[in-house]
């Protein structure tokens, strides 16, 4: 019997004789696309924009060849393939980045951004500018941020409105050191589980609950199985879309300069569109008969401060002391 990792090895080899990064066709150069999206969700319908904005902008030398749903692998896959030049651009969270540039991890640590103003001031500065180009070490280039919304918990029997209802509880996180730390510190057993399995995971109790934003929540209909969503938005881990540093270097200055105002075009048209889809997200979840709870977010403030202190001194703390003076006004779009 063929074992999961031998799978693995075939199925991406065969990826690799059909899908090809960068291809030329005539005068027109295709960049394949590929992410674990659902094509009803804003990020896709944005990467549509962008796949036709890049054609105008071009005038049909440059084409974006989209392949949505996870066809071509989950998030860890498809950073691979990127590496290894079978695709030219991904998107994917921020959270499991951090392995490729550690100073991505402050994205994942708790209650760093004040409101929704000021993680979108941090987003669009010169510093969240630098931590996109931070990964050149691993053949990855970011050329920007979709809004992700705030992460929230969600658990399947038990509500949880404080810290301590989470005690004892287990929690599917992505595969982030710093996103287990998190959730360890509010008292629950942090569980890394794959997108895929996770709707099956908390149909049979393999954890008690997840944490993620509204769209996500409702669109994977993990409200099916899990029944309490709680809105203590300890992290605003934005998406970012990523292309490949080779495929980027063999792009002329001209090339680059129509797929980055594409890209930024795509994220100004999807922050419009996430802003709906979060609120028809939770106006239809609770119609299906989830319970939102709205807690004391001072609680689990003061429940990770702790964690916070723990990186006093580093590169991730100092990131967030410059975070925290970022203002609205200081940032030119």
């Amino acid at each position: 019997m063929i074992n999961k990792a031998t799978l693995k090895i075939f199925l991406m080899a065969i990826v690799c004789l059909f899908v090809v990064a960068c291809s030329q066709d005539g005068n027109k150069k295709v960049l394949t696309l590929a992410h674990g999206l659902d094509q009803k969700h804003v990020v896709h319908i944005a990467m549509e924009h962008m796949k036709n904005r890049l054609a105008e902008l071009s005038g049909g030398e440059l084409e974006i060849k989209i392949f949505p749903g996870g066809q071509l692998g989950g998030e860890r896959e498809l950073i691979e393939l990127l590496q290894i030049g079978t695709i030219a651009m991904t998107k994917v969270s921020a959270s499991p980045l951090e392995s490729f540039s550690p100073q991505i991890k402050v994205f994942s640590v708790p209650y760093v951004f004040r409101d929704r103003e000021h993680y979108f001031s941090v987003l669009d500065s010169e510093q969240g500018k630098e931590l996109l180009h931070s990964m050149a070490a691993s053949r990855l280039r970011g050329l920007g941020y979709y809004d992700a919304g705030s992460r929230n918990f969600y658990t399947t029997h038990q509500p949880i409105h404080t810290p301590s209802d989470l005690t004892g509880l287990k929690i599917r996180v992505q595969k982030s050191q710093t996103s287990i730390q998190m959730v360890e510190a509010l008292g629950a057993a942090a569980t890394p589980i794959s997108w895929g399995e996770l709707y099956t995971a908390l149909q049979q109790g393999v954890v008690d609950g997840a944490e993620n934003n509204a769209p996500s929540f409702y669109l994977s209909r993990h409200y099916e199985v899990s029944k309490f969503y709680t809105l203590d938005e300890h992290t605003a881990v934005p998406d970012i879309l990523l292309i490949g540093l080779p495929v980027w270097k063999s792009l002329s200055p001209q090339q680059q300069k129509w797929l980055q105002q594409a890209a930024d075009e795509s994220i100004a048209y999807q922050r419009q569109l996430w802003a709906t889809a979060s609120t028809e997200a939770l106006q239809k979840v609770e119609a299906a008969g989830v319970t939102i709870i709205k807690p004391n977010k001072i609680d689990f403030i003061q429940s990770v401060k702790k964690m916070h202190d723990s990186f006093d001194g580093t590169q991730v703390g100092h990131l967030i002391k410059a975070f925290s003076a970022i203002n609205p006004e200081q940032v030119t779009p």
